[in-house]
């Protein structure tokens, strides 16, 4: 079968038949005997022979430094869902928090391999500016703000910074902060960054030094707790970088006899699945992770009309959820 003859069977065009197969537009009319033909035949168009044609792969490359994340796995979705509705397929590479694996991801799927690139989550180095600099094909960066590139964020700042100021209008007095890895720029340097400036507003500049580093786990959550209360003596408030590493906090206190909130109240951010199912529930920030992806894929689409798209930086909200 080829497309001339499934276009005999349909009653329709050639042309129609390759505006069927491209999502292109035809009326629903032949879009309805078009797919019958197909179904009844069982015919599937050759990618390869389509990817010569066109030169396009109908493949999108997404980069992501782990899956074991709630916040990750949302972007993924809202990617997904918005390449499904395109006629687009995704080609997932994880690079285990590695960032020469991540540079070799992007070397190998730049050569045509793909028609774009969605990084997500990304710890840029001089390497990594680099190569982004000289793709051949076009990208975009989700969930970091890199100048002079497309790329989709949030407000990773005024997020702690609000949820700190919280905790300090409640009375809460002695604060600390764990902090993700500072060469992450916004998980780790722009939200503590927001936790700094928000007891300096404050006029407790004093509390800007309660903090520890964490890696993006559980376990290190609880060991990262045990290390601030270790440097600070007793809390009575704890922001952390993740729901992940709060739920770490939070077990470390419960087991611990340190009753929260009563005596410390512990806040996260993600909103997360986790963040539900603490006890008590976690306080936390909601970010828009879904509509992140969505966003960037659209972004995506439209440098693959527009050969000198415009850079767009679009940075999103938050609203802090759990707040009784």
């Amino acid at each position: 079968m080829n497309i001339a003859q499934i276009a005999k069977l349909a009653g329709v065009s050639s042309a129609a038949v390759s505006r069927y197969f491209n999502h292109g537009y035809i009326s629903e009319e032949k879009r309805e005997a078009i797919r019958r033909v197909v179904e009844e035949t069982g015919y599937r168009p050759s990618v390869q022979a389509q990817t010569l044609r066109t030169k396009k792969t109908k493949m999108v490359g997404v980069i992501v430094p782990k899956i074991a994340s709630a916040s990750i796995g949302r972007v993924v979705e809202g990617i997904l869902s918005v390449l499904n509705e395109n006629g687009y397929q995704m080609l997932l590479a994880v690079t285990q928090n590695n960032p020469k694996k991540e540079l070799e991801y992007l070397n190998v799927l730049d050569n045509k391999q793909v028609d774009g690139l969605i990084l997500v989550a990304t710890v840029f180095t001089a390497e990594h500016k680099r190569i982004l600099k000289n793709l051949s094909v076009p990208s975009v960066i989700v969930g970091q703000q890199l100048s002079g590139h497309c790329c989709v964020f949030h407000d990773d700042y005024h997020a702690v910074y609000d949820v700190t100021k919280l905790l300090l209008e409640q009375g809460r007095r002695q604060l600390g902060y764990i902090s993700a890895v500072m060469q992450d720029q916004a998980v780790g340097a722009e939200r503590y960054r927001g936790f700094k400036d928000a007891v300096c507003d404050q006029s407790m500049p004093e509390l800007a030094d309660n903090y520890v580093t964490a890696s993006f786990t559980v376990a290190s959550g609880y060991e990262s707790t045990a290390k601030l209360l270790q440097k600070c003596g007793n809390l009575d408030g704890l922001v952390c970088a993740t729901d992940t590493i709060a739920a770490g906090a939070m077990q470390y206190l419960w087991e611990h006899k340190i009753a929260v909130p009563e005596q410390m109240i512990v806040a996260g951010q993600g909103d997360s699945e986790m963040s539900r199912v603490t006890a008590p529930p976690l306080l936390t920030v909601h970010y828009s992770y879904e509509k992140s992806g969505e966003i960037a894929v659209n972004m995506l689409m439209e440098q693959f009309r527009q050969d000198e798209a415009a850079v767009q930086e679009v940075k999103l909200g938050y609203y802090i959820a759990g707040d009784k």
